[in-house]
């Protein structure tokens, strides 16, 4: 049967109402954390918040925890760090939007001479360009996912962290061969921005990086219409996947 979907409205934002608890991502917030290159990650101490793009890991679970978590890295003298110290609740967003902006009515007309139809120079100027802007306007993109959980800094040395650092790295290495790969080198892509990798050399391979594991609490899923649904994550056999709304809090969080 097709989920609910829940229009947005005061209720629906608040987020205390048609929650929904699992014991699972939902599969296609899975689908988007497979398929997407990096998330935002949101940290805040003294009501000043942080932004930072983050290589990340998504791993349904480890011998290390039953749940499904999160793995990232990060420089021990970063903000986010310091933050994360402070704070450990985070919040990230994870989305399966193609990242081209298409040109605008007003640069359209600017470009075309002011003509009503947008004329040669106005259309995207690259191969990569124009594919993004057809799935943009072919509306293949659907999904964002903010998730809400708990960080912590991993002991340093220890097997917990050789173990989600080696996944961590074994996800964040792409094989040079890959489509993309050979698309960027071919067609668009300048030649000085090839060598880039992502910011893996320093920030997910580099010997000083701290491990970051982020538990998952909650997780809301906004579509491009501005439906939205609310998941509770809870651990293996807690509950019986029943809310109890009298813990129940907005976003999950009491």
């Amino acid at each position: 049967m097709e989920q609910q979907q829940i229009p947005l409205n005061s209720a629906a934002s608040a987020g205390d109402t048609n929650m929904r608890v699992t014991h699972e991502l939902p599969s296609e917030v899975v689908q988007c954390l497979e398929n997407a290159r990096f998330l935002h990650l949101a940290t805040c101490v003294d009501n000043v918040p942080h932004v930072s793009l983050m290589n990340y890991t998504y791993l349904a679970s480890s011998p290390f925890s039953p749940s499904p978590v999160i793995v990232m890295t990060t420089n021990p003298a970063s903000k986010k760090m310091n933050n994360l110290v402070a704070n450990p609740n985070v919040s990230l967003l994870v989305h399966d939007w193609v990242s081209h902006r298409p040109t605008t009515t007003t640069a359209a007309r600017r470009l075309s001479g002011g003509r009503s139809s947008p004329g040669p120079e106005s259309r995207p100027s690259s191969s990569l360009a124009a594919l993004l802007f057809n799935l943009n306007t072919s509306a293949v993109s659907s999904i964002s996912a903010t998730i809400n959980g708990s960080a912590r800094l991993v002991d340093a040395g220890s097997d917990e962290e050789r173990f989600y650092r080696e996944k961590h790295l074994e996800n964040n290495t792409f094989d040079s061969e890959s489509p993309v790969a050979v698309f960027r080198r071919e067609s668009v892509v300048p030649e000085a921005q090839q060598q880039g990798d992502g910011g893996r050399g320093c920030f997910v391979a580099g010997e000083e990086v701290r491990v970051i594991v982020v538990g998952i609490r909650d997780v809301r899923i906004a579509d491009w219409k501005g439906a939205v649904r609310d998941w509770i994550i809870t651990p293996p056999g807690e509950n019986g996947g029943v809310v109890d709304q009298s813990q129940q809090g907005v976003n999950g969080v009491r």
